[in-house]
């Protein structure tokens, strides 16, 4: 930026005024973020269920968030990790082996921050079925609502006849492409940082060990997730982000 700013008004700025610059108007240009516009033409009303169901829950009703983490990996690594030390972060070898793979299937409950999952060699309608079966169990006699994603393995016949039996499930889906909206995805981020991939792992049974290990330690003292962001602000994010592209895209057009 200072070679920019020499090469087109003729003068010399240090870095340190330009970083001054940034620190006042609030300008981080070393990060970056990502985003996704979801096309779901019922956008606007799965969002406005979905958050319904985690700021004001039907009373006495269950709110299940459901999903699966599949191809899960078993990497064991060359040479044992280097732990962390005064002065020295831990270290590990970058290259490793490849013993087998797991799909960790797992439900939160929203209001606990319970967590209740299982571990199966595929992902398929079947074992999606098992799991939700597994993950409904302890809340027998009560409404209970799941949030999932559009996975074909969660709308199969055997689904569809199962929930026609059991009509105190109600299925709530996120709207195509956002997935950031099913709160078991926050969880499973914090599995993948805390057990998974600072792992190493011999054996897929030694994955799925560190896996159960996990959870059992997470529901010893698990707590929600807070969700704070109404609908509303949701689809204002929303629309300023479409506007934005719209301009980018106009602009590049000309």
């Amino acid at each position: 930026m200072v070679a920019y700013l020499k090469r087109a008004e003729g003068i010399t700025v240090s870095w340190h005024y330009v970083a001054k610059l940034w620190r006042d108007n609030g300008l981080k240009p070393h990060r970056q973020g990502t985003f996704k516009l979801s096309k779901d033409p019922a956008f606007a009303e799965k969002v406005a269920d979905i958050v319904g169901l985690y700021l004001d829950p039907p009373g006495g009703a269950v709110v299940l968030s459901i999903d699966e983490k599949t191809q899960v990996q078993a990497l064991d690594r060359t040479q044992p990790l280097l732990p962390l030390d005064f002065g020295q972060i831990e270290q590990r070898t970058h290259d490793y082996k490849r013993n087998g793979t797991t799909n960790l299937f797992a439900a939160l409950d929203v209001a606990t921050g319970q967590v209740v999952a299982e571990c199966y060699p595929r992902r398929t309608g079947e074992a999606f079925l098992a799991f939700l079966k597994k993950a409904v169990k302890p809340h027998a006699g009560k409404q209970i609502h799941v949030v999932l994603d559009n996975l074909s393995t969660h709308t199969t016949p055997d689904v569809q006849a199962w929930l026609a039996r059991n009509r105190h499930v109600h299925f709530h889906f996120t709207p195509v492409g956002s997935n950031w909206m099913n709160q078991i995805e926050n969880w499973f981020g914090i599995i993948t940082k805390q057990a998974i991939r600072r792992g190493s792992f011999a054996s897929v049974a030694a994955l799925i060990r560190r896996i159960r290990d996990y959870i059992e330690h997470w529901n010893t003292d698990a707590r929600p997730f807070v969700w704070t962001a109404t609908a509303e602000e949701i689809l204002a994010k929303v629309r300023w982000v479409e506007t934005n592209v719209k301009q980018l895209v106009a602009n590049n057009t000309r």
